[in-house]
C-alpha cells in the first residue's frame, strides 16, 4: 500500500504513469516533459497557456525546468517496481495456498485465480484486466474512479466525475477505446513514415558504403598502377644509366688505348735517344781525331721528339647520349602509359567573340582588359555587354585538360560556356545564366558561378595558375590550383547538352593567358 501511495505521488496527472523526465511549471505542478509539451502545443495560438492542474494562465509559453532530484527518485522507484512486477501476481483470495492470478478487477482492486474469477463473474460485472499489482494508474487520482474518457483539449485521461463536475467539464472528450484507435492510427502513420525514412536512410548508407568500397578499390588499382609505373621507370632508368655509363667506359677505353700507343712510341724513341747519347759521350772522351771525325752517326743529333695529339673524353658526346637516353625514356613511358594525348589544334581565343574592351595578343592566347574601347566589326558572335571572349575550339565529347594563367589585379572569370550563350544583356555574363560555369575573382574574393548562384571560396594562397578538367559524358567540370602542392578547388556536376568553349571575363586591368595545349584524356 505504501508503494502504491508513493506511485500515485510520483505519477503524472496527464498520462497517470510514473514521471518520465519530470519538469515543473512556475506554479509548482510537475508533469512529464512530453505530456506538458503536448498540452502546451494544443494551446498554441489561443493567446494564453494554462497549467492542466491549477489552470494558472501564462501570457507567454512557460519555461520548463527539469526536476533532477525528482527524476532520480522516480528512476529508483521504477527500478524497484519493475523488480516487484517481475514476481508472479498471486490471487488475493488464495491466502493459505498461493495461486497465480489470471485476471485483476479494477473496481475491486483484487487479483484472482480461475476459481475465484468464476465466482466473481457470477455476481459482478466489473472491468477485468491482465494481472497487475498497480491499480492507481487505471483510476482517477482525484475521484478514484475508473478512467473511461480522454480529453483531447488537455491530453489527459478522465473519469466520469471529471467530465461532469471537474475542471474538464464542457471539454471535448471521447471514450478511451475511440481515442486509443485514433492514437494507434496516428502512430501507424508515423510508423509508416518513419519506416520509409529508415529504409531511405538504409539505402543511402548502402549507397555510400558502395561508393566507399568502389573508391577504395579504385584507389588500390591506382596504387598498383602507379607502383608498376615507377618500377618500370626505375628499370628503364637503370637501363639508360648503364647505357650512358657504357658510353663513358667506351670513351675511357679508347682514350686509354690511344695514350698507351703514344707511350710505347715515346718509350722506343727514348731508348733510341739513350743509345745515341751514349755513343756521343764515347766520342767526346776519345783522343784519336781520325775516329771522331770519320763518325757519321753522331752528326744526326738534331732529332726532335714527335708531338702527338692526345685524345680526351668527349663530354659533349656524353651529354648528348644522356639527353637522348632521357628523351627516349620519356617517349617510351608516354607510349606505354599514355593517359593523354595532345590535341591536333591549340586552344586559342576567337577574336570574333571578343568584346570591344578585350585586347588579344598576336598568338591569340592572351586576353586583357583594355582601358579604351576598340573599334571592332559588329558580328553576331561578339559579346557587347561585357568584356568577354570564347575559344575557337569546342568540346562535344571526351575528356580534356588545359591550363590558364591569371593576373593578380582586376576582376576575372575563367570557365566554359555553350555557343548559344546570349551576346548582349545582363544574362550574357559568364556564370549568370544556365549556359556557363566559371571560377571568378572580385577584389580579393573568389567564388564559383553558375546560373547566377555564387558559392564563395577561400583559397589558402592567391590563385595564379589554374588547371581545368572537362569530362563531357561524365558531366564533370573541375578546377585545380596549380600550386605546390596542387589543390582541387571545385567540381561542377551536370549533364552537358551543347558543345563547350573555354570562356573568360575581364575587368579593371585583368588578364588571362592560355599557357598549355589541350590534352585529351584517354579512357
Amino acid at each position: 500500500m505504501a508503494s502504491a501511495a508513493l506511485g500515485e505521488e510520483l505519477s503524472c496527472s496527464i498520462c497517470l504513469n510514473l514521471y518520465t523526465e519530470p519538469v515543473s511549471l512556475r506554479c509548482g505542478h510537475i508533469f512529464c516533459r512530453n505530456c506538458i509539451v503536448t498540452v502546451l502545443d494544443t494551446q498554441e495560438g489561443s493567446g494564453v497557456y494554462s497549467c492542466p492542474e491549477c489552470r494558472e494562465e501564462y501570457v507567454e509559453r512557460p519555461t520548463l525546468e527539469k526536476n533532477r532530484k525528482l527524476c532520480n527518485i522516480v528512476e529508483n522507484f521504477r527500478s524497484t517496481q519493475q523488480n516487484e512486477e517481475k514476481s508472479e501476481i498471486l490471487c488475493t483470495y488464495c491466502v493459505d495456498s498461493p495461486v497465480g492470478a489470471v485476471k485483476s478487477c479494477l473496481q475491486c482492486e483484487n487479483s484472482m485465480c480461475d476459481k475465484h474469477l468464476t465466482a466473481h463473474n457470477k455476481t459482478m460485472d466489473h472491468v477485468l484486466i491482465e494481472p497487475t499489482s498497480s491499480f492507481s494508474s487505471k483510476k482517477c487520482s482525484i475521484h478514484k474512479e475508473l478512467l473511461k474518457y480522454y480529453c483531447s483539449e488537455d491530453a489527459v485521461c478522465l473519469c466520469t466525475s471529471c467530465c461532469l463536475v471537474g475542471k474538464h467539464k464542457g471539454h471535448e472528450v471521447e471514450l478511451l477505446e475511440e481515442a486509443l484507435e485514433k492514437k494507434k492510427e496516428k502512430l501507424r502513420n508515423i510508423l509508416e513514415k518513419l519506416t520509409m525514412t529508415k529504409e531511405t536512410a538504409e539505402k543511402k548508407v548502402q549507397n555510400l558504403q558502395d561508393q566507399k568500397r568502389k573508391a577504395q578499390e579504385k584507389a588500390d588499382d591506382e596504387k598498383k598502377r602507379v607502383t608498376a609505373l615507377f618500377e618500370d621507370m626505375r628499370r628503364q632508368l637503370e637501363v639508360q644509366e648503364q647505357r650512358v655509363l657504357s658510353e663513358i667506359s667506351r670513351q675511357v677505353e679508347e682514350v686509354s688505348q690511344s695514350l698507351n700507343d703514344l707511350i710505347k712510341q715515346l718509350e722506343i724513341q727514348k731508348d733510341e735517344l739513350s743509345g745515341k747519347i751514349g755513343h756521343i759521350k764515347k766520342l767526346c772522351n776519345m783522343t784519336d781525331p781520325i775516329t771522331v771525325l770519320q763518325d757519321q752517326e753522331s752528326d744526326t743529333g738534331d732529332q726532335n721528339v714527335e708531338e702527338s695529339s692526345v685524345q680526351n673524353l668527349d663530354d659533349f658526346m656524353i651529354s648528348l647520349v644522356l639527353h637522348k637516353s632521357i628523351a627516349g625514356l620519356i617517349t617510351n613511358m608516354q607510349l606505354k602509359n599514355n593517359l593523354y594525348t595532345q590535341d591536333g589544334t591549340d586552344l586559342i581565343l576567337d577574336g570574333k567573340t571578343a568584346g570591344d574592351f578585350v585586347a588579344l595578343s598576336d598568338d591569340l592566347r592572351t586576353a586583357s582588359r583594355s582601358e579604351r574601347k576598340m573599334v571592332k566589326p559588329k558580328l553576331p558572335q561578339r559579346f557587347t555587354e561585357y568584356s568577354q571572349a570564347m575559344s575557337m575550339k569546342s568540346f562535344s565529347h571526351g575528356r580534356h585538360y588545359w591550363e590558364v594563367e591569371v593576373g593578380d589585379c582586376g576582376y576575372w572569370d575563367v570557365g566554359v560556356c555553350y555557343p548559344s550563350i546570349m551576346r548582349e544583356g545582363d544574362e550574357s555574363a559568364i556564370g549568370y545564366n544556365n549556359k556557363s560555369w566559371s571560377f571568378c575573382k572580385t577584389e580579393n574574393k573568389y567564388g564559383f558561378l553558375h546560373d547566377s548562384r555564387k558559392e564563395p571560396f577561400y583559397p589558402e594562397s592567391p590563385v595564379q595558375r589554374l588547371g581545368i578538367y572537362l569530362d563531357y559524358e561524365g558531366g564533370r567540370l573541375s578546377f585545380y590550383q596549380l600550386s605546390d602542392p596542387i589543390r582541387h578547388l571545385h567540381t561542377f556536376t551536370t549533364t552537358f547538352t551543347e558543345p563547350l568553349h573555354a570562356a573568360f571575363y575581364l575587368f579593371n586591368g585583368a588578364w588571362v593567358k592560355l599557357v598549355s595545349p589541350v590534352f585529351s584524356i584517354k579512357p
